[in-house]
């Protein structure tokens, strides 16, 4: 996915924008970007890689040669940015975060028109950031340029722009990522993550709406385009992206893993399918509030019967090549025997995306001596790829593992009845719980309800996005 901080203040933000861009990179491990404007150096910017090494450490010795009062920093898990931009409409930076699923459509429309060309990346694809900012110039104004942006992209964009005495944010159309504000005695801050600015020394002080614009200064903040009405923020920010301290929409992050699982030991009691375990287990890290909410509602014991190392391997999805994803994975994973030898384990995720990593854990247990492993879901079967941010995105939705189960119990028939499926209760249902189980290795699996999760987030089913799980939008 990706996420932003940026800071204007009456002194050198540098460090408050080192510290809180390195804050947000739990949402992306590609690429990192810094910008600051100063009244000596102008504009500089520098982009690494991070796939490999952590943003804070590819940062820290830029620090010597960059800084200024205005800056922003960004985490992504796309294209390389901040981008510098020079057009009729000033000098800024410009960073996003979101997906562009008509992207040629709209290179091929700029092409039309003479004159203009874009930067190929090494791919060939052109960077999304280049193309909202060629977008946005063709108006006359940055809000009605931003306007115009939104208008012909199709998926969601949030937009961070960096000028010389202020930063412009814009959030998407329907809110599905957080924007927040922070003060202090120097300045604002702009953030998605809530905690970056508390732990900054902001004091978060606004939250921007749906569509909303607003113009950020050292002296204040200036509201440029009204909020909308309708709201989709994404349910996955409280079920896996999000940082635990964080809230959106006033709701935080780790209460409501929490709670999701004590709603799920709720359930499962009231219908009778709660297994008999020893230890109620999290698979880390965003497994184990939902976990430990699940232990504390079914009164079993809660237990780490497992940990991952690290130090050195922070995050297993970094690497690009799949078999050394997995191997990494799985090397990461540390048994306590005490815990797993002869043991019933029951584990919970976030989520079941594609199964792969999890099929190995489950081996890994197995292996260490487990008598029995039950597995649990803290949201529905993930049944569509997102088309709004990067959660779940693949080359097909067959790549998801319900659905690529259902392509092999029913074949095209099947496809016709996911709702169906997606409900444990149903015949349909219980066929798919039961296939997945034989593949995987689970003794048991059960999904949280959509109705448990929006519970459980306690934001109206219509502010919420749950097009992966529904295809509605």
């Amino acid at each position: 996915m990706g996420g932003f901080f940026g800071a204007v203040s009456r002194k050198n933000c540098k460090y408050d924008v080192f510290f809180g861009t390195d804050y947000h990179s739990h949402l992306g491990t590609k690429r990192g970007g810094m910008a600051f404007w100063d009244a000596q150096a102008g504009f500089q910017r520098q982009i690494h890689n991070i796939e490999n090494t952590p943003f804070r450490t590819k940062f820290e010795n830029d620090l010597n040669k960059m800084g200024g009062t205005v800056g922003m920093g960004c985490i992504s898990d796309t294209d390389p940015q901040p981008l510098l931009v020079r057009s009729h409409l000033g000098m800024y930076a410009i960073a996003t975060v979101g997906i562009i699923n008509n992207a040629e459509d709209l290179v091929a429309e700029t092409f039309d028109q003479p004159g203009h060309y874009f930067m190929a990346m090494s791919n060939g694809k052109v960077n999304n950031n280049e193309l909202i900012a060629a977008l946005i110039n063709r108006q006359g104004t940055i809000v009605d340029g931003i306007r115009y942006a939104r208008r012909k992209i199709k998926g969601s964009c949030t937009i961070l722009l960096m000028f010389r005495d202020h930063i412009i944010a814009a959030r998407d159309e329907f809110g599905r990522l957080p924007i927040v504000l922070g003060k202090n005695d120097d300045g604002h801050c702009v953030s998605m993550e809530s905690f970056a600015c508390q732990k900054l020394g902001y004091t978060p002080c606004y939250n921007l709406g749906p569509n909303e614009i607003v113009k950020v200064t050292a002296e204040g903040i200036e509201q440029l385009a009204a909020p909308g009405e309708n709201m989709k923020i994404c349910a996955f920010l409280w079920t896996y992206y999000g940082y635990p301290n964080s809230n959106y929409e006033g709701r935080n992050v780790e209460v409501m893993r929490c709670r999701n699982g004590e709603i799920m030991a709720r359930d499962e009691l009231a219908n009778g399918t709660f297994p008999d375990v020893d230890y109620v287990a999290g698979v880390p890290d965003s497994g184990v509030p939902h976990a430990i909410g699940y232990a504390n509602n079914s009164h079993k014991p809660f237990a780490r019967p497992f940990v991952k190392y690290t130090p050195t391997w922070a995050r297993s999805f970094t690497p690009s090549n799949q078999e050394m994803r997995n191997l990494i994975a799985e090397m990461k994973q540390i048994p306590v025997p005490e815990l797993i030898e002869g043991k019933k384990l029951l584990l919970v995720d976030d989520s079941i995306v594609r199964g792969t990593q999890l099929r190995e854990t489950v081996d890994f247990l197995y292996k260490s001596g487990a008598k029995e492993v039950h597995m649990r879901s803290a949201c529905p079967p993930i049944m569509y790829s997102c088309k709004y941010l990067n959660f779940s995105r693949g080359n097909s939705d067959m790549d998801l593992l319900a659905r690529k189960k259902i392509q092999e119990l029913e074949g095209d028939e099947g496809q016709k009845h996911i709702e169906e499926y997606a409900d444990g209760s149903t015949c349909r249902g219980k066929c798919l719980l039961k296939s997945i189980c034989e593949e995987m290795g689970f003794d048991s699996l059960g999904y949280q309800s959509l109705e448990g999760l929006l519970e459980a987030i306690g934001l109206p089913r219509d502010q919420v996005c749950t097009y992966c799980w529904t295809g509605k939008e």
